[in-house]
């Protein structure tokens, strides 16, 4: 500070209100704050008696003027007015304050303004209390007198403070005196001293005091409890609190209120122990209207002993808040009783029971008097373990009986519907405390001790009927029990298991049991995706289930498969379009993933697909080359070498037309026959048993022809005829018209022999054709007995028969010009399908084989069981201990391994 000054600030010892101390000590600590922000100018303080708003002080005036104070007294009332310029306009306050005027600051050399010589400008300031504050009792001396203040005319740099004296009266029948204030200047950079002295004497209350205001409050408390009127002002009592904390009352004043309090409420429990217990619910009304009675008149309480709760009791840790008390006295002398007690939890339970069995009841009485038992933090001990028990017994009987009495169906949805009972009991008037133990109990007594039961009498007919809804209800339901999901999986498994069993061991089902396989997958898919919320478990646990069943009949659905698709890629197949039929072979590629006996798929496939490419049967490439690709990704490159193959020879064929065509014109070669060959790589393709038949002449010339065509570009092959696979158009006239014949190579020499003849036997179309017995028969039925009856024959039955006679029907008639005469399928027989399961045997020994020495050639020495182990883990196909063993002696007598001589069981590679 750039000046100090030494002021002295002394208490008077002749007040005796009980407040006037308290304000004594604010007024003090502001003035403090207000000396130590003087600066080097003086400072213009206005202290006010009234409550005002702190004002910004305002802009220093152009022209200094003299200061003038205007002092009067009138009733104990200090006023003052004042005017001043600021900024050329004049201001005119009036206020209840004291007010002063810096001094007039002159040149020392003249007693007018100097232009030469500015005039120094002193800042005022205001500072003003919030709070309505009397200034009595203050005695201020100065350290220099007030006449040095004259002086300040003639020196520019001091400075004047004034303060006005006090002047006493009377506030609240106590005696006001007022002392002098007095500020002296002091030179620049002087220091200033505060100097707060202490009361001579203690105020003391009036006598009575106590005792009198105690009987106000008293009065007031019992007219709250007794809802009558108060007679005293709200504010007066509140006042009267605070007095009364102020002069050290505060624990007399607090055991007193209890006394109170407690008095009134003992005196309510005489009503709650003569009640009859018959009439429950208006027992409870009761005790409820009696609960919101306290509260409200404690609420009443604690406004009044608000300061007495929130100064002694805040203090006090071991007190209990006003509104504690009231819980704690409630609590123990009504609730705590234990008829009261009784009668109350009795009566919450009843009603609770009635809910349950459907009545209506009054919740937000339930709702009132549970958060009152949670208010009294009794609601664990004294209802929430009686309400459970009871919840455990009334579920426990009802789920025995509802599982005897309902179907799994409408049992769950009852359920359901207790569960979200339960839930909205919770929100309504139970507290959050209960949820978790209350649903965990109904849970437990309706569904975690009828697990088994529920899944072994419903579960079947649900996934049988496929009942979305409720088996969605049914997993929502499991997930919530611990342990519901797993018991649930394993019945899934089961049932997984047992139908498709009946799939696919029945043999009258090989017919429709791919179509039945594929229908039941989607049918679990739709089950999983949609009910059981996509869980991985079951997921994985239905391709186990899929896996296990599907390869107790060993290679049949492997060849069913196989055959399905042969269907679906024929050329007669209009039942679906691309799309449809790419995604009909992505369902049968999820079948065929669960297989073993992939090598058998693999065979008839092969056979099947070489019939659709060389017969001209297969209804789009696209779709062919995207089953391949397909095949490729599942299996691998090697699974489908040979199936590509097939494609390139068909693809190859079709470029040596070409240029066989190109030949014949070169060689100006005479003919009415057009021939088309496809070469066949004999690795790639089925193996086929060469027959031998008598062509025409026609047909033997070009067959020359060709072989030494393409011997010619293709040196060191050799071909061989499939007579088998050829097929031919023919042209035929009848009486109807010309038509064309579509039919195949065995069809063909039967129908050119009526060129020949008009009728011919059985045997003598035998030995003109050469073709084998069986055979002939099969294409004379097809001819004659078939829906396009080109021949007749003599006598008229279904099947031929040695001695029957054919002739050529001339007048047969068709809609269509080109007919398609299909030979007649032999049903694969027994020993067909014995030949290829034994092709495929052939071939699988040869990987076991390999197997084997790859094993023994990395370990050198293995024991039997280590041997078998390492073979099966290698294997992609079922291998019964027997074939495995038989291979292991095979490769012994062939030399590629031994046994050990000390050690029987034990085998040795031999390099």
């Amino acid at each position: 500070m750039g000046q100090n000054k030494k002021i002295i600030i002394k208490k008077v010892d002749s007040v005796q209100n009980p407040f006037i101390h308290r304000l004594h000590y604010l007024f003090i600590y502001y003035l403090f704050v207000c000396v130590t922000l003087t600066s080097n100018y003086s400072r213009f303080f206005m202290f006010p008696t009234g409550l005002s708003s702190p004002n910004p002080p305002p802009p220093p005036t152009q022209e200094a003027r003299p200061a003038a104070t205007d002092v009067k007294t009138d009733s104990g009332n200090i006023t003052s007015t004042k005017k001043r310029k600021i900024n050329g306009s004049e201001r005119e306050d009036t206020s209840d304050t004291i007010s002063s005027s810096p001094p007039k600051t002159l040149n020392s050399s003249s007693s007018s303004s100097s232009s030469s010589s500015p005039t120094p400008l002193h800042i005022q300031k205001k500072l003003r209390f919030e709070d309505s504050v009397d200034f009595i009792g203050l005695d201020v001396k100065m350290a220099e007198e007030a006449a040095a203040a004259a002086a300040s005319c003639s020196n520019n740099k001091s400075k004047a403070m004034f303060l006005p004296g006090g002047v006493g009266h009377h506030a609240n029948g106590l005696t006001k005196t007022a002392g002098s204030t007095t500020f002296s200047n002091s030179k620049p950079g002087a220091a200033k001293k505060l100097v707060i002295k202490n009361f001579r004497e203690k105020p003391k209350l009036p006598e009575n005091y106590t005792q009198e205001t105690w009987q106000k409050l008293k009065e007031a408390v019992e007219a709250i409890q007794n809802s009558t009127s108060i007679k005293y002002n709200l504010e007066e009592l509140y006042q009267a609190v605070e007095n009364l904390c102020f002069h050290k009352i505060s624990a007399k004043l607090y055991k007193q209120l209890r006394a109170v309090c407690e008095d009134h409420i003992k005196a309510q429990i005489d009503q709650f122990r003569e009640y009859p217990f018959t009439v429950s619910v208006l027992f409870l009304k009761k005790i409820d209207k009696c609960w919101q009675d306290h509260c409200r008149q404690m609420i009443m309480i604690r406004s009044i002993f608000l300061f007495l709760d929130r100064t002694y009791v805040l203090q006090n840790s071991m007190l209990p808040s006003i509104w504690d008390m009231g819980l704690e006295l409630f609590r123990f002398y009504i609730i705590s009783d234990l008829k009261v007690q009784s009668k109350t939890i009795d009566g919450i339970l009843l009603l609770i029971e009635r809910e349950r069995n459907g009545e209506a009841i009054d919740r937000s009485l339930l709702r009132s008097l549970l958060s009152m038992l949670s208010d009294l933090q009794i609601y664990q001990e004294s209802f929430e373990q009686r309400f459970l028990e009871e919840t455990n017994r009334l579920y426990a009987a009802e789920g025995q009986r509802l599982m005897q009495e309902r179907e799994v169906p409408e049992y769950l949805h009852h359920v359901n519907k207790r569960l979200e009972e339960e839930a909205d009991r919770v929100i309504t008037y139970l507290d959050q405390s209960t949820q978790k133990p209350l649903i965990l109990a109904v849970e437990k007594q309706l569904l975690g001790e009828h697990l088994t039961a529920t899944l072994q009498k419903g579960l079947t007919n649900l996934l049988d009927e496929n009942r979305i809804q409720d088996l969605s209800l049914l997993y929502q339901l499991f997930s919530r029990v611990r342990g519901g999901v797993s018991v649930l999986l394993q019945h899934w498994i089961e049932y997984i298991k047992a139908f498709g069993s009946t799939i696919v061991i029945n043999p009258e089902k090989d017919k429709t049991m791919v179509q039945e396989l594929l229908d039941f997958k989607d049918k679990v898919d739709l089950i999983i995706d949609v009910c059981f919320m996509k869980n991985e478990k079951f997921v994985n646990a239905m391709k186990e289930a899929f896996e296990t069943f599907i390869n107790k009949r060993p290679n049949k659905p492997a060849e069913l498969i196989a055959k399905h698709v042969d269907s679906k890629l024929r050329a007669g197949n209009k039942e679906a379009t691309d799309e449809e039929l790419e995604k009909m072979l992505d369902k049968i590629m999820i079948i065929f993933r669960f297989i073993y006996g992939k090598d058998v798929f693999e065979a008839f496939y092969k056979k099947d697909l070489a019939k659709r490419l060389l017969v001209g049967k297969s209804a789009s490439v696209d779709a062919e080359k995207s089953m391949l690709s397909k095949l490729k990704h599942e299996c691998g490159a090697a699974f489908t070498s040979k199936l590509e193959g097939m494609f390139k020879d068909m693809e190859l064929s079709k470029d040596i037309m070409v240029q066989f065509k190109q030949y014949m014109q070169c060689q100006n070669i005479p003919g009415n026959i057009e021939l088309t060959v496809n070469i066949l790589t004999m690795g790639y393709w089925p193996t086929y048993v060469p027959m031998e038949v008598h062509l025409p002449p026609e047909m033997v010339r070009l067959q020359e022809i060709f072989k030494t065509f393409y011997l010619g570009k293709h040196s060191g092959r050799k071909l061989q005829w499939q007579s088998t696979l050829g097929h031919c158009v023919l042209k035929a006239e009848f009486k109807e018209g010309k038509k064309e014949l579509q039919v195949s190579l065995f069809q063909t020499l039967v129908l050119l022999m009526f060129n020949e003849g008009e009728e011919f036997t059985l045997e003598e179309i035998k030995v003109a054709t050469g073709i084998e017995d069986s055979e002939l028969r099969r294409t004379l039925q097809s001819l004659a007995c078939g829906k396009a009856r080109v021949l007749t024959k003599i006598p008229k039955s279904k099947d031929v028969e040695d001695g029957d006679k054919f002739s050529c029907n001339d007048d047969f008639k068709h809609k269509l010009f080109r007919i398609k005469i299909n030979q007649i399928q032999m049903k694969e027989t027994v020993e067909e399908q014995a030949s290829t399961t034994e092709r495929v045997f052939q071939d699988r020994q040869y990987q076991i084989d390999a197997a084997i020495v790859r094993i023994m050639k990395m370990r050198k020495t293995l024991t039997h069981n280590l041997l078998m182990s390492e073979v099966y883990s290698q294997l992609k196909f079922p291998v019964k201990p027997a074939d495995l063993k038989k291979r292991i002696e095979s490769l012994i007598d062939r030399d590629y391994m031994e046994r050990d001589k000390e050690n029987s069981n034990q085998y040795n590679y031999v390099a």
